[in-house]
């Protein structure tokens, strides 16, 4: 038999044999059942209970992608209300899929973007994050002003207009109103970096120093952000746009009111046909000619129910048609707004390069001085050298080569200094 040692390890006996067979296969297996035995109530080493689903160590540790996060809800009366929700019930009540809720996630970086599913819209622009239902608004509800000015906007909106006559649905005002706090905003920043930017720029093409290059580096990097964020909303509505299926799926009203008709017009023949068969069975027995009118009827009556349901859904449809005309106006106004903006940042692109290239032409002209200058010292050099060596000719040599050497001294000089002030 072997001697067995119980120890405490975070509030749990652990019972472990001192055969080293056994406690090579226990270490295997630190944490079997088997091995673990739960501390009594009246245990007086300071033990913790760890409760079962829990991390072993971490008793408050919950599952990830299960906790619930702030949102303000919203209905269409202008009625705001702060929820806790977790990630399973906005997917239950919007009909959404794990992916598309991601999106809205502030700890994945997405780029902005429009869905229309068959009983919500998901919108994803800047710091606007929310679910646009037929008759609801989830909004995520975070620190930033956006948020809080999205709300209250949208609120004062639908209560003003509670009792005056629309023609956009709820869902279509929340969507406008996502793209008007947008697209002023990233306008707004455009304009902010431009009133920074121009003079910094207009001070280095005048005189180029170590500072006014640092700050233009920095804005160069706030204006590439900026830019990128623009064009990915910009594409974003663009390729919105581009799609008519994917507007049509954006009338959430319609298609709910389409839905509760078809429903009410499929309880409506339900209920006919129950009764016609119920009075069919419990009359009496009739003629077969009888039978074959009832027949007849019952067949008219099923007719001039579906071609009404077929007219209906006709007319719908064409009413369809026209809707989406009218959300493809209402994006193309913002498209409008946002391509402005990117066309504002695209021009204060250009003006910083222009002026880096004005920055290049100056260097390179400073350069060319500077290689001026050192020509020029160079051939002061080499004449000062060979009257050097003519000076120290000693005394018999001929007067004759004396000159000879003056000369030609003489000529190289003007031939260099020529040839540096051509250059």
């Amino acid at each position: 038999m072997g001697v067995s040692l119980k120890y405490i390890f975070h509030g749990w006996v652990v019972e472990r044999s001192v055969f080293p067979i056994n406690i090579a296969r226990r270490i295997r297996a630190p944490f079997s059942s088997n091995h673990i035995v739960s501390t009594s109530s009246h245990d007086t080493t300071g033990g913790v209970t760890i409760a079962p689903g829990h991390g072993f160590g971490f008793p408050n540790l919950k599952k990830r992608g299960h906790g619930s996060r702030s949102w303000i809800m919203i209905d269409q009366h202008g009625n705001a209300k702060v929820l806790e929700l977790d990630k399973a019930t906005i997917m239950r009540h919007c009909s959404l899929p794990s992916r598309d809720i991601r999106l809205l996630d502030p700890l994945f970086i997405y780029p902005s973007t429009i869905l229309g599913r068959e009983k919500a819209i998901v919108v994803n622009l800047e710091q606007i994050r929310c679910v646009i239902t037929s008759d609801e608004v989830y909004l995520m509800n975070s620190l930033d002003g956006a948020v809080d000015q999205y709300k209250s906007e949208l609120c004062s909106r639908l209560q003003a207009k509670r009792d005056q006559a629309d023609d956009l649905s709820f869902e279509l005002k929340a969507l406008e109103l996502a793209l008007e706090l947008t697209c002023m905003s990233l306008d707004a920043q455009a304009k902010g970096l431009a009133m920074e930017i121009n003079p910094v720029l207009d001070e280095l093409a005048s005189s180029i120093s170590t500072l006014n290059l640092e700050r233009v580096r920095r804005f160069k990097g706030h204006l590439l952000g900026l830019t990128q964020r623009v064009q990915k909303v910009h594409d974003g509505i663009e390729q919105l746009m581009d799609d008519d299926g994917d507007m049509a799926e954006m009338y959430l009203t319609e298609k709910k009111r389409r839905m509760e008709a078809y429903a009410s017009n499929n309880s409506c023949l339900q209920d006919n046909t129950s009764v016609g068969a119920k009075g069919v069975w419990n009359s009496a027995p009739v003629s077969p000619t009888t039978s074959t009118n009832e027949a007849k009827r019952f067949q008219g009556e099923f007719r001039s129910i579906a071609s009404s349901d077929r007219h209906g859904s006709f007319m719908s449809s064409s009413n369809y048609v026209e809707d989406v005309v009218e959300l493809e106006m209402l994006l193309e106004a913002y498209f409008v707004t946002i391509d402005h903006t990117l066309s504002k940042l695209s021009s204060l692109k250009e003006y910083i390069d222009d002026t880096e290239d004005l920055i290049k032409i100056k260097l390179g002209n400073v350069q060319n001085q500077l290689m001026k200058f050192e020509l020029l010292l160079t051939a002061a050099t080499f004449v000062a050298t060979i009257f050097a060596v003519v000076t120290e000719c000693p005394v018999s040599v001929d007067p004759g080569q004396q000159a000879s050497a003056v000369v030609l001294s003489s000529g190289s000089t003007g031939f260099w200094v020529a040839a540096a002030a051509v250059a």
